[in-house]
């Protein structure tokens, strides 16, 4: 008898290990699978991102792409400087404007047109370089000129007054240059 007792009390444990290590397992499973879910939901690109990735096809790497150039004058049509000009005229453009690039040089900057003249506001939401921000009107004076912007705010810059064009350059260029509100700007494409 007492075999049979040690045989009988054997199997009812085994079945118990067997339980919790199957319970166990499938814890764990579930945990995986709700993990791998979890990530594959937070990493989704957005349909924004997905317009500012096809605005970027048009770029390589981030880096400048010659539009054309633009000068700088006063009012006087006495000339200051003149720099090299990427061009954002379209709405995926200009909401990617020159966030992620590491760079740009001196004599280069962004212009950003408008379809109407009208109160304009960026922001430095994943722009890595400092820069100034220069708001002209239709008649292309210059009105406001927002300076050395924050990196990675998303503190709002406006224009103030009605503006059709924006030129961001790097930071300190205008003082550098001696670029002041009521200058005037003229650019060509090329």
């Amino acid at each position: 008898m007492p075999k049979n007792k040690k045989q009988t009390s054997k199997k009812p444990v085994k079945k118990k290990n067997l339980f919790l290590q199957a319970g166990a397992g499938i814890i764990l499973l579930a945990f995986v699978i709700y993990f791998v879910l979890f990530q594959l939901i937070m990493n989704k690109p957005s349909a924004t991102n997905d317009a500012l990735e096809n605005a970027v096809g048009n770029y390589t790497a981030y880096s400048f792409q010659k539009n054309g150039e633009l000068s700088f004058t006063t009012p006087k049509d006495t000339f200051i400087s003149q720099i090299d000009i990427e061009i954002a005229d379209t709405d995926e453009k200009r909401e990617l404007g020159l966030m992620y690039r590491n760079k740009m040089a001196e004599n280069q900057g962004m212009l950003f047109i408008f379809p109407v003249e009208g109160q304009q506001s960026f922001w430095m939401h994943n722009t890595i370089i400092s820069l100034d921000m220069i708001f002209v009107n239709a008649s292309m004076e210059i009105v406001k000129i927002q300076k050395n912007t924050t990196p990675y705010s998303d503190q709002s810059y406006p224009s103030v007054k009605p503006a059709k064009y924006v030129i961001e350059v790097n930071a300190g260029y205008c003082d550098r240059h001696g670029i002041k509100e009521g200058d005037k700007i003229a650019w060509r494409i090329l």
